[in-house]
């Protein structure tokens, strides 16, 4: 079966009160809850939004450069992700569409080949 990559980015999530996260927290869970007792789960979590805290690997004539930092600045940076593993693109979007739900904000679905 074909893996895919659920993620979404943090300006996705917009502006919220603590309350509204605490109240979204729960039924994120459940979710990937939900996929683990499917069986369609490989992974999930979040990434740490420290941009500061990012490290690049950058490959060079003489071996991988390493430096603190992001590689190039964006607009956008990814902030979680679930990795599954489900029969077609249907149930891949069918999959997001609950964790969009559950988390209140977009979700992007890709096939990882």
């Amino acid at each position: 079966m074909p893996h895919y990559i659920i993620y979404f980015n943090q300006q996705w999530v917009g502006e919220h009160s603590p309350e509204w996260f605490a109240e979204r927290g729960p039924l994120a869970a459940a979710a990937v809850e939900e996929m683990q007792q499917a069986g369609v789960l490989l992974y999930a979590a979040g990434v740490d939004e420290r941009l500061d805290a990012a490290v690049t690997a950058e490959p060079t004539c003489a071996g991988a450069k390493i430096t603190n930092g992001l590689f190039a600045a964006s607009e956008q940076h990814l902030s979680g992700l679930t990795l599954i593993n489900v029969a077609d693109d249907a149930a891949a979007a069918d999959w997001g569409g609950r964790l969009a739900e559950a988390c209140g904000w977009p979700q992007q679905i890709r096939r990882v080949f």
